[in-house]
């Protein structure tokens, strides 16, 4: 697993399940990612050998703080991008945040903080 993005997804998944669970397990993230229980394990395997991850044997997966760090960003983002799609076209909610989900990957830094910025001035 050397994708950018799907190591975004993995770990941006298990912040969400570790906030509002205090960890998340295998079978959650696949069925928040509709993936395969296997791909969830071959992705916590690689984010584990890489220090962003916890796994219990059989157990539960927490962030580690470089983890953490990374998640966070990368849902803070998320909620930007969506925030600006609502208020910028009018987006629904929904529409929003499965929009920014697809496009936070691939947007530069200073498109990120062109966004920023136009909440600051608007």
């Amino acid at each position: 697993m050397n994708n950018n993005e799907s190591m975004e997804m993995y770990l941006e998944t298990v912040y969400i399940l570790e906030n509002s669970h205090g960890h998340a397990h295998g079978v959650d993230i696949a069925k928040r990612l509709d993936v395969s229980k296997p791909s969830v394990t071959k992705a916590i395997k690689y984010l584990k050998a890489q220090g962003f991850v916890n796994k219990q044997k059989y157990g539960t997966i927490t962030l580690t703080e470089k983890g953490r760090e990374i998640s966070e960003e990368i849902y803070n983002n998320h909620k930007l991008i969506a925030r600006f799609l609502e208020h910028s076209l009018k987006l629904s909610t929904e529409e929003a945040g499965k929009n920014a989900c697809k496009i936070e990957h691939v947007l530069s830094d200073e498109m990120l903080k062109a966004i920023k910025n136009y909440f600051k001035e608007g």
